[in-house]
């Protein structure tokens, strides 16, 4: 019995061969050498990552770091969907929070009042006041939030220095830590005053280096005057001695300011 042809428009194993050979050759392999090819393909790769970051779901750990969060900011206020994990993941209600805020105590322009008002006003429910090296406002802040569905978290932001090689002898660079504490403050408040106080000297001698700098460039200012623009017992900072640029007329705003200051 002799041999079947295949039907018509199917292949034989050698014309498939022929075919994947030819589909091959229409469809050149990548080349290793080309630069922007290399750059789609890690874009691609990037964004395949992406999509599967954002479909998954979360652990148990983190919808109870959610439902503590909102019982926290919101008490008496049951979060959506205790039941189940993917119901707070999709109808979680949703809570604003400032976890960085500036008062008239460092570089802010509000007192801590005034400031624990505005975000009221902008629907914040969660305020961390975050003054540079003091925490001076916080019971002020405290206090005035007590009128509103605001709860306040105590912090500070700590002005320090950091050596990127690790050598005590290389450049550093300014760091700036932002620390918080719960409700009943830090554990050994004195002890962090007395750390703060000793920086909060050493913007004072920043501050004298910024106005020598200034005078060098025939923009001769005070360190009287800053300290004023900054309040009392407020330590001056950059804010304050731009503020004082701008009142001697020697620039029209706070941006030249700082670009003179850097």
């Amino acid at each position: 019995m002799g041999q079947v042809p295949p039907p018509t428009g199917a292949c034989t194993e050698d014309e498939e061969d022929v075919v994947v050979a030819a589909d091959a050759i229409a469809t050149p392999a990548p080349d290793a050498g080309d630069p922007e090819l290399a750059v789609q393909q890690r874009k691609g790769k990037r964004k395949k990552k992406k999509r599967r970051r954002r479909r998954k779901r979360p652990t148990e750990q983190e919808v109870a770091a959610r439902r503590s969060v909102l019982r926290w900011a919101c008490p008496g206020r049951e979060a959506v969907g205790d039941h189940e994990a993917g119901d707070v993941g999709r109808r979680r209600p949703r809570v604003a929070v400032e976890l960085h805020a500036h008062s008239a105590f460092s570089d802010g322009s509000l007192s801590p009042a005034d400031l624990v008002e505005r975000a009221h006003r902008n629907g914040v429910k969660v305020l961390a006041l975050t003054d540079h090296d003091t925490m001076a406002g916080v019971p002020e802040a405290v206090e005035a939030a007590k009128q509103y569905p605001i709860r306040i978290i105590p912090g500070v932001e700590i002005s320090a220095v950091h050596s990127p090689s690790g050598d005590e002898m290389s450049a550093e660079e300014p760091v700036h830590i932002l620390a918080y504490y719960g409700a009943w403050g830090p554990a050994k408040p004195q002890e962090l005053e007395r750390f703060l106080a000793i920086i909060r000297d050493g913007r004072y001698a920043r501050a004298k280096q910024m106005l020598q700098k200034l005078k060098d460039l025939g923009m001769p200012m005070k360190l009287e005057d800053v300290c004023k623009i900054a309040g009392n017992g407020v330590a001056p900072g950059r804010l304050h001695v731009a503020r004082a640029m701008v009142d001697a007329g020697y620039v029209e705003n706070l941006r030249q300011a700082f670009s003179r200051i850097e």
